[in-house]
């Protein structure tokens, strides 16, 4: 009763209830109210509670709306208090002003409240049944529901979806709602649904979306609409990003025709409200998606003829040269006019043929160019034309053809402003920038271009008053000898380095001035900062190139005279290692990345796109590659040598011993022979030297301990040698295959292998000898054994006389066995270094074995998820095929019937 009197607005007898006392209530009255009207109270009174009693509403209560859901069907009333209440708990609300910590309890309980409901994927595909109700209390609420949902777990809720019969079709109904809030609400809902799901986006594509995003784009009023047009661009560029199906549907149904009216502006350009420069900018990002540099070329090729037959890249021109257009659209619209020309000649010759509407008119390139060698204008938009350039002479010798005849003296005209001045002036200009950019697109106008590379050497520059000029290449060399800014020093040698790679005249030309050699040099071997190393590594790149690229017609600069003067004076190790500094720099790889240069700062601004693919770049590191791999190879045929001379010298000693022991065994033979004709004397000798006997067996017996002992190292030598053969001949593959991954020729494999495996057939030869000799040491050992007996069975039989020439033969076995000794401590150091080799290649292997590992787990919680999947279908009724599932159980129980098989065989048997 207390709870009635605060409802109707009496005072209560007692303490008033907690708000958790309160929900408890509710959530009772939910549960047990046999009346409609009295569960309908209840809930509704819920959702009153639920923003601000939030947690408690949502630990209570979400078990009890979710069985209002299913069964009170019949009233919609009901129905939108529970997806109301429902929505309430899991949505963040971003809208209120909150402080970091109470935003991330908001977070955390969104994403709680989102696991308990999709705890029951059965959940999510009864509320998707609501959606199909038309009445506005259930379908709105619904919709708002699901896309929190979305937005809090978006992959597991965009699972259930896929896998549910007709999912993406009842949500695509949404768009053709009448009603315009659950129509644009709709929108953001497919929007969290698209989200970085390929599925996903070609079932929505194939539901008729692009037709129907289009024609409320035009309802809305194009880029002069409101919001909803640009919910409907951000679903489009969802749709069609890194979509290539979605992206060819989208050509196929002649929609890139449609999007030509969205750049049609007037001439008052004055008046361009913030939801129109977001809009033209989507609109600008959707036409990039369909000529991506990242695409595959067929597609953009396509796309590119497309939207120049249709007149959209003539209405992006017009855009380019009107007046009054914002910068940032203006910036925009360069970045796709250039990926629109980029690489297609028809789109090409179109752009140089585009005027800008001045007194005299102008080229756009000219235009363009301006604004980039200008530092007054913004970095984004310099960067901007330096991308159209760069678009604009992608495989377009056409191009650069022009570009290049700008500078050439018979073509300069004094009374216009050409595209050769332009860079000649930015590429000597005070601003660091301006001489990158400019450096950078005249690299870009010589790209692959063996003869514009040999026009360009005739280009003549007057640097003062009363002074010869001087050519172009020469002034670039002058301008790094006077140590300029870093910037402004990369951009011309990465000039030069195309400017001569693959031409041997301008490398003649370079090396012609006594002047440059010497100042390379000095750069790459002096030790300089942190910021220096880079051009080091550049100037490093560039003597290389002279190396790399020449023809030997100057007599002082020859390959190989080059080659010694980079070991005289710098180093062959030094010289390689400023080489790597290039391709290991951070800024190299972002450039290598995407042909758009794109950068936080100007003083980032360091490498080029196009530059990171220079061929002699990979060349000058493909033959270090292949000069340390010949240096192992000879290191390895040394160590051979080395073992082959120790394995003849072991052979010589042996023989040597075997000599001693038939002499030794001749000389007791003869001694056995007077053995009874001296026995008085013997006993006297026995008397006499015995101790010397004595001392003399035990010397005996440590050579054949020492025989045994070197046996025994012998034979593990043996076997190590086995591996290490073993491993050489991987180790041979494995460079092999590095040698074919980084590009090098064919003919340098062969050589390479056939070297390795001549040097394996010798060191199987040399293994041969050693069994061989190993067999012939244990003969020796075993006759000196045999003999053994003898000499300690008749002691009395020797002479005094006769000790001596045994005495000198022991002496010569032990000082054979210390040579010995040096001899297999020097093998032992040899296999010690190859031993480290080996565990190196062996650590390699693990590493290999544990990525073989980590993708069999893989592959087998793929299969479980598949079997998975599979149980799930029949459970929801659908129908599988029977052979998929007998050669699934053949799958996974394959192992058990083989063993049936055998123990049927065996029976059998």
């Amino acid at each position: 009763m207390n709870f009635f009197r605060g409802v109707m607005g009496g005072q209560p007898a007692g303490p008033q209830p907690t708000g958790a006392e309160t929900i408890h209530k509710l959530c009772d009255r939910v549960a047990s109210s046999t009346l409609l009207e009295d569960r309908r109270d209840a809930v509704r009174a819920l959702k009153s509670l639920s923003k601000k009693y939030r947690l408690e509403v949502g630990t209570q209560a979400m078990d009890h709306l979710v069985h209002i859901l299913q069964t009170d069907r019949s009233d919609s009333e009901i129905l939108g208090y529970a997806l109301d209440t429902l929505y309430n708990i899991i949505c963040n609300d971003e809208e209120e002003e909150q402080d970091e910590n109470a935003q991330k309890q908001e977070e955390d309980l969104g994403v709680l409240f989102t696991d308990k409901f999709l705890g029951d994927s059965e959940n999510v595909t009864l509320l998707l049944t609501l959606l199909e109700e038309f009445d506005f209390h259930v379908r709105w609420p619904g919709v708002k529901l699901l896309t929190a949902l979305l937005k809090n777990q978006c992959n597991q809720v965009q699972g259930v979806i896929l896998v549910s019969p007709m999912g993406v079709s009842r949500l695509m109904d949404l768009l053709a709602d009448s009603r315009e809030v659950i129509r644009n609400d709709g929108l953001l809902l497919l929007q969290q649904l698209t989200k970085g799901n390929a599925a996903i986006q070609k079932i929505v594509a194939f539901e008729n979306a692009f037709e129907r995003l289009l024609d409320i784009i035009t309802e809305e009023g194009s880029s002069d609409g409101g919001i909803v047009v640009e919910d409907c661009l951000l679903l489009l560029v969802n749709l069609l990003k890194n979509n290539s199906s979605n992206q060819n549907f989208f050509k196929e149904g002649s929609y890139i025709q449609r999007m030509k009216p969205w750049f049609e502006v007037g001439d008052d350009n004055s008046g361009w409200s913030a939801q129109k420069v977001t809009n033209l900018h989507l609109m600008l990002q959707l036409v990039r998606v369909m000529v991506s540099p990242v695409n595959s070329p067929g597609a953009t090729s396509s796309c590119q003829k497309s939207m120049y037959q249709c007149g959209l890249l003539q209405q992006l021109c017009t855009i380019l040269m009107a007046t009054g257009v914002p910068a940032d659209i203006l910036t925009e619209t360069i970045n796709t006019v250039s990926e629109v020309i980029r690489g297609s000649q028809i789109n090409q010759d179109y752009f140089a043929s585009v005027k800008a509407p001045s007194n005299p008119p102008r080229p756009a390139i000219v235009v363009l160019l301006m604004s980039m060698v200008n530092e007054r204008q913004p970095f984004v938009l310099r960067c901007a034309v330096l991308y159209c350039f760069q678009c604009f002479l992608y495989k377009n010798q056409k191009g650069q053809g022009e570009i290049v005849a700008t500078l050439l003296p018979s073509t300069i005209d004094a009374n216009s402003i050409s595209a050769g001045q332009l860079l000649c002036g930015g590429l000597f200009s005070a601003d660091s920038l301006s001489n990158w950019c400019a450096a950078v697109a005249l690299a870009h106008a010589l790209q692959d271009n063996l003869t514009q590379k040999e026009q360009l050497l005739r280009v003549q520059l007057a640097t003062s008053l009363g002074k010869p000029p001087v050519s172009l290449l020469q002034q670039c060399t002058n301008i790094l000898s006077q140590g300029s800014k870093v910037q402004t020093r990369v951009g011309l040698l990465m000039l030069l380095c195309t400017w001569i790679s693959n031409c041997p005249i301008a490398v003649t030309h370079f090396l012609h001035n006594q002047e440059n050699v010497p100042f390379l040099t000095g750069q790459i071997s002096e030790n300089l900062g942190e910021d220096e190393r880079l051009v080091q590594g550049l100037c490093a790149l560039l003597l290389g190139i002279c190396i790399y690229y020449n023809d030997n017609s100057l007599e002082n600069y020859t390959k190989e005279k080059l080659k010694q003067l980079i070991e005289k004076r710098i180093g062959k190790e030094n010289f390689v290692e400023k080489l790597g500094f290039v391709t290991k720099h951070e800024l190299y790889s972002r450039a290598a990345q995407k042909p758009q240069p794109v950068f936080p700062s100007p003083e980032q601004m360091l490498f080029d796109h196009e530059f990171t693919k220079l061929k002699c770049l990979s060349s000058l590191n493909q033959d270090t590659q292949i000069q340390e791999l010949r240096e192992q190879v000879s290191t390895l045929s040394l160590n051979s040598e080395q073992m082959q001379n120790q394995i003849t010298q072991q052979q010589s000693q042996i023989q040597q011993h075997k000599d001693q022991y038939n002499i030794l065994k001749l000389k007791l033979g003869k001694d056995s022979q007077g053995l009874s004709s001296s026995q008085g004397e013997g006993a006297h000798v026995n008397g006499l030297h015995s101790e010397e006997l004595s001392q003399l067996r035990e010397e005996v017996e440590e050579l054949r301990r020492q025989h045994t002992l070197q046996h025994t190292q012998l034979s593990d030598k043996d076997s190590l040698i086995n591996t290490l053969v073993c491993v050489w001949g991987g180790e041979s593959h494995i460079r092999k295959m590095s040698l074919v991954t980084a590009g090098c020729s064919h003919q340098e494999v062969e050589s390479l292998r056939s070297r390795v495996q001549a040097q394996c057939a010798e060191i199987s030869q040399l293994q041969t000898e050693r069994l061989e000799l190993i067999r012939r040491a244990e003969a020796v050992v075993n006759s000196h054994a045999e003999a053994m007996p003898f000499l300690v069975s008749c002691p009395t039989s020797l002479s005094p006389r006769s000790l001596l020439p045994l005495q000198e033969e022991c002496r010569g076995l032990r000082e054979g066995h210390a040579g010995l000794e040096q001899q297999l401590a020097s093998a032992q150091s040899t296999v010690a270094i190859e031993q480290t080799e080996k565990t190196k290649l062996q650590q390699e292997v693990q590493e290999s074995k544990k990525e073989q590992d980590d993708l069999l787990m893989l592959l087998a919680d793929q299969d479980q998820k598949i079997l998975n999947l599979k149980q799930r279908l029949r459970d929801l009724g659908e129908t599988i095929d029977e052979d998929e599932d007998e050669l699934d159980a053949r799958d996974q129980f394959g192992e058990d019937d083989d063993d049936d098989d055998d123990e049927d065989e065996d029976n059998n048997d």
